[in-house]
């Protein structure tokens, strides 16, 4: 009796180990299989890998002309700014910014502006100033006409400033200066990076941080006024 149960155990030991004795060759084969589209390297497989540098169609990147502006926080005033053409017409452009900002202060000093206000209106009309008069010597050299006079644009929003005073004006004005030092510290940055002319990398070199300045107080004091 003894031996016979002892047979019967070992019997069953032994099924029991063949049927568990490893993966079959469906299980490894398919192991194998999404390993090799995993890796892309070993196999049949047909998939196809892009280069590091390949755009989709329908992308952002592959759809995007614009210059990055490594400043740009936003897609309005602050997002990326394409270069002039031509280094006349950034000269042109600079110069047209230049009347906008000492202009608008001009208009800020008649409404009675105070206090804050009042010293960045002031420190506008210094500084642009001497901003147009280096231009002028740039331009001269170059026989670059400039314009005298603020831009269209400009010159309707001053029409529209007019018919406000007090703090609803000085609001305005401040948010205003924001809006256009960014713009104008966007073109500088753009047109820096396009330009190969040395004298107008120069300008823009000198006057980048000087309208980098003006933005900053110009956020503060339209903070301030909100």
């Amino acid at each position: 009796m003894k031996t016979i149960l002892l047979g019967l155990l070992g019997t069953a030991l032994v099924a029991t180990t063949a049927c568990n004795s490893g993966p079959t060759s469906e299980t490894a084969g398919g192991n194998a299989s999404d390993n090799t589209m995993n890796n892309g390297t070993t196999g049949d497989s047909t998939m196809t890998t892009m280069p590091a540098d390949a755009t989709v169609e329908g992308s952002p990147a592959a759809n995007s002309t614009a210059p990055v502006d490594m400043n740009a926080n936003n897609a309005s005033a602050e997002g990326p700014t394409a270069p002039h053409s031509t280094d006349a017409e950034f000269m042109q452009s600079a110069a047209a910014s230049d009347q906008n900002e000492i202009q608008l202060s001009k208009l800020a000093l008649e409404k009675g502006v105070t206090g804050m206000v009042k010293d960045h209106a002031n420190m506008m009309i210094k500084d642009h100033t001497k901003s147009t008069t280096d231009l002028k010597a740039i331009a001269s050299k170059k026989n670059v006409v400039l314009p005298p006079d603020m831009d269209g644009e400009h010159k309707a929003l001053a029409a529209e400033m007019r018919k406000l005073s007090g703090k609803d004006f000085e609001k305005k004005f401040m948010d205003q200066m924001v809006l256009d030092h960014q713009k104008t510290l966007n073109t500088l940055k753009a047109h820096q990076a396009m330009t190969k002319d040395a004298d107008v990398q120069g300008f823009i070199g000198k006057v980048t941080p000087v309208v980098q300045g003006h933005l900053d107080m110009s956020k503060k004091g339209a903070d301030m006024k909100m």
